[in-house]
């Protein structure tokens, strides 16, 4: 059934709520889990597979920066066409991309069949989050955002442990291509589920598309991520230079088009009138800064205990737990403290987080390549501390310097900013970390060139958040 009803204006709340609620936490699951798992397997992947460095950084950059350009038409396709109906046809696609992955026999059918799952996803996720407003009561909305918090803890704490254990496993030979195989249980599990559970819900007032709008936005974001990884393998060519001119002529064109687009009376991809507020516009580029720090750190520090300190892959994952842990604390903490503190807790959140990359390139400078997990331990930990404390309160305080009535836009474009600094920061700090390597530089010294550009990109964060609302606006908060 297909109705344009509210779960607030229904007399009884919708019966399978809480069942569906599961199957939706599937979904986030199987996402973030496939975020991670490449950053610990891609050693293993390309020294298998075959392949440049390149690949290493593009398992991680292709699915975030499918991710991102997808995300922001991914919620309106629910608009238009069923929420129930796209979040299938995306867990769908996602688990096939995945069969994919784990087939795969050279590194462009793995390249190619990440950037499917990526765009497959990007898909699913939106539709989770419209589905749960209108299937639970008003009263109920907390608990079920709730049920995220947990989940998505387990699931960054877990996902790294168990992509190693999976590579060192070697279960029925796999090696690598299980920790993408063991998707498909999960997906056709939750396929089934969602047949069942979830209930169908379109808008009737819904928005067009703007496949233009998302063209052109998918065309400057490749200009700009594909130079930058390949740029370091070829010794750095004029087009790659030219490409990343065009890239920003790209986003250029892209902006006209939309206000052109609005001033017509059409729905634009992203509201223009948005990066007119100087605390939106901050906040996208304090975000932009903050999560390529943090993806591309992690991405090269699993390189780094795995190429430089000879660590397994489970050993790896077991490395990367304090700061997983970390954030889970700075999590905690942060929600105890983010009514009262508001944007200033964000800003110690950064400066911790500074603070633990400080000390992580302190312990690598000093103990050279022998070291134990244990000794990365203290700084990891710290920098997951400030990633929990800087993460909490981020989106909301962002989300406080739009009208209402532009939330649903800048909290698009937001996510979609935050998959598209997790590409950039594979392309960027991964880049850096090869090109230092084929310079005959140490795995330990280009560990920390790579920690002081986080640490550099953290202080960028800091400044910018001062452009920020003091505080969220209390309804914004989930």
């Amino acid at each position: 059934m297909t109705t344009t009803t509210t779960a607030a204006t229904r007399s009884t709340p919708y019966r399978w709520r809480w069942p569906a609620l599961f199957v939706i936490l599937a979904a986030e699951v199987m996402d973030l889990v496939d975020a991670l798992i490449t950053q610990i397997a891609a050693p293993t992947i390309q020294k298998e597979l075959g392949g440049s460095t390149s690949l290493i950084q593009w398992l991680v950059s292709g699915y975030t920066l499918a991710m991102a350009v997808g995300l922001i038409t991914g919620g309106r396709l629910g608009d238009l066409y069923g929420r129930k109906r796209m979040f299938v046809i995306g867990a769908i696609g996602f688990t096939v991309a995945s069969l994919l992955c784990g087939v795969s026999m050279s590194p462009e059918m793995l390249i190619g069949s990440r950037v499917l799952q990526g765009l497959f996803g990007a898909v699913m996720i939106p539709q989770g989050l419209g589905l749960i407003k209108e299937m639970f009561p008003p009263e109920e909305i907390g608990k079920a955002f709730g049920m995220f918090g947990p989940v998505m803890t387990i699931s960054s704490v877990g996902g790294p442990v168990l992509a190693g254990w999976l590579v060192d496993a070697n279960l029925f030979g796999t090696g690598w291509r299980m920790i993408f195989l063991i998707n498909l249980p999960i997906g056709i599990a939750a396929v089934l589920a969602a047949l069942k559970f979830l209930p169908e819900f379109r808008l009737s007032n819904a928005t067009k598309l703007d496949l233009v709008g998302m063209l052109l936005v998918s065309v400057a974001a490749f200009l700009l991520i594909f130079p930058l990884i390949q740029g370091q393998e070829l010794d750095w060519p004029a087009w790659t230079f030219a490409s990343m001119a065009g890239s920003i002529a790209m986003f250029a064109i892209f902006g006209a088009y939309e206000s052109r687009r609005q001033r017509a009376g059409k729905d634009p991809l992203v509201t223009p009138g948005l990066f007119r507020k100087r605390a939106f516009t901050g906040g996208l580029v304090a975000g932009l800064s903050f999560f390529t720090g943090m993806i591309g750190l992690s991405m090269v520090f699993t390189l780094y205990v795995q190429e430089g300190l000879h660590f397994s892959p489970f050993k790896a994952g077991l490395a990367s737990l304090p700061q997983a842990i970390g954030g889970v604390a700075g999590f905690a903490i942060a929600m105890a403290l983010v009514a009262k503190l508001g944007r200033t807790l964000l800003q110690i959140g950064t400066v911790v987080m500074a603070a633990g990359a400080g000390v992580l390139g302190l312990t690598i400078h000093l103990a050279g390549l022998d070291m134990s997990a244990w000794q990365l331990a203290p700084g990891l930990a710290l920098v997951g501390i400030g990633m929990g404390l800087t993460m909490a309160p981020f989106f909301d305080i962002v989300l406080a310097g739009v009208e209402p009535h532009e939330s649903g836009s800048a909290s698009g474009t937001l996510t979609a900013v935050q998959q598209l600094g997790g590409a950039l920061g594979a392309a960027l700090l991964g880049t850096l970390f090869f090109n230092l390597l084929r310079n005959q530089w140490s795995f330990g010294d280009a560990m920390q060139v790579t920690v002081w550009v986080e640490i550099g990109l953290l202080v960028v964060t800091c400044a910018l958040s001062f452009l920020l609302p003091r505080h969220a606006r209390e309804e914004s908060s989930h």
